[in-house]
């Protein structure tokens, strides 16, 4: 028996040694060029792209190539993107005059242009209800929009000044609410608001994630913590440390893990060890201000972009981008320090 339980105690030692621990890397950088600034960084899992926010246009990017497939023009401050499969639609915030353009999803070609509201920022399609919702910052409201016809069919008073949101996919709409430091809730079918609720100890909630199976929301807060709501309840149930000036947020559920795309140069990946537990995993150094992602749940990678910047004008104010700088990053979980088992 004791030589037995030798045995067994060098297999699993032996076992252990042969794992492969593994860690987020940056594993590809594009460089992609352009002029201007960007915002939101939307991918499109189905057709493994990505649509991103640059000043006055969308530019649409082949995931696994890094290669320019198109832009999406005559947006005047570019800043959200949704994709409507269903309709063939895309969607994208033109904030600067107060509306939405209307594109079709294979070629790119505007289709139309629908009234918003002052500062329209962040977009989301809700499957569920088959409409568009934006959030319109400095307005305070959200504004519906029918994705197939492309027409106007409400304005929500938010009660707050909204960043981002997301749908939980079940005819609710979610927003941050970043002068209130509260979570809005919105029926999609009836354009109304169901709820809201305090993010607190989280302070200028923006970013926004969520776990539909575990009904678990993810806010990244200016205040350098991620808040993490139980959105049934209504109630903010752990916080945990993330990386300042965060802009993006996602999920990814087959890991389980939680990422905050920080302007301080760090992408803080969060474990969630139960619905309610959570610890910081990793913080992986990052280009500084590369405060914008997006996760590609089919394949689990993170995206990041970023650029070199020059000197900003008097010294005071956002430094320009500097022309043929602006690049896509690839962050993906990397094996790191195998062991082989000796003979």
């Amino acid at each position: 028996m004791r030589n037995i339980a030798l045995v067994l105690t060098l297999a699993g030692v032996a076992a252990l040694l042969a794992q492969s621990s593994s860690s987020y890397r940056i594993a590809q950088t594009y460089t992609l060029g352009g002029e201007g600034r960007w915002d939101y960084v939307v991918p499109d899992p189905p057709n493994h792209r990505l649509f991103i926010a640059r000043e006055n246009r969308v530019i649409v990017v082949d995931e696994d190539r890094g290669t320019l497939l198109g832009e999406v023009t005559g947006i005047q401050g570019a800043h959200g993107t949704a994709v409507a499969e269903a309709t063939g639609h895309g969607f994208a915030t033109s904030g600067n005059d107060q509306s939405v353009v209307m594109f079709d999803l294979k070629t790119f070609k505007t289709l139309g242009r629908i009234p918003a509201a002052e500062d329209a920022d962040a977009i989301v399609y809700d499957s569920a209800s088959n409409r568009v919702f934006t959030f319109n910052g400095d307005a305070h409201s959200s504004t519906v929009i029918d994705p197939r016809a492309g027409t106007l069919i409400a304005n929500i008073p938010l009660g707050g000044k909204p960043e981002y949101g997301a749908s939980a996919g079940d005819g609710k709409v979610y927003g941050n609410l970043t002068d209130s430091s509260e979570v809005v809730e919105i029926d999609a079918k009836t354009a109304t608001v169901a709820r809201r609720w305090s993010t607190a100890p989280c302070k200028q909630p923006v970013s926004m994630a969520l776990d539909t199976a575990h009904h678990r929301l993810f806010s990244g807060c200016r205040s350098g913590v991620m808040a993490i709501s139980d959105y049934q309840a209504g109630k903010v149930v752990a916080t945990v440390p993330i990386g300042t000036g965060v802009d993006g947020a996602g999920y990814d559920a087959a890991s389980g893990d939680a990422f905050a795309s920080n302007a301080d140069g760090t992408l803080t990946v969060i474990h969630q060890d139960s619905p309610d537990q959570y610890h910081v995993a990793q913080t992986v150094t990052t280009p500084q201000g590369s405060r914008n992602m997006g996760l590609d749940p089919t394949n689990h990678r993170v995206f990041l972009v970023s650029a070199k910047f020059g000197e900003a004008p008097g010294g005071r104010g956002r430094a320009p981008v500097l022309p043929g700088t602006f690049a896509l990053l690839v962050v993906q979980r990397v094996t790191v320090g195998a062991y082989q088992r000796r003979p």
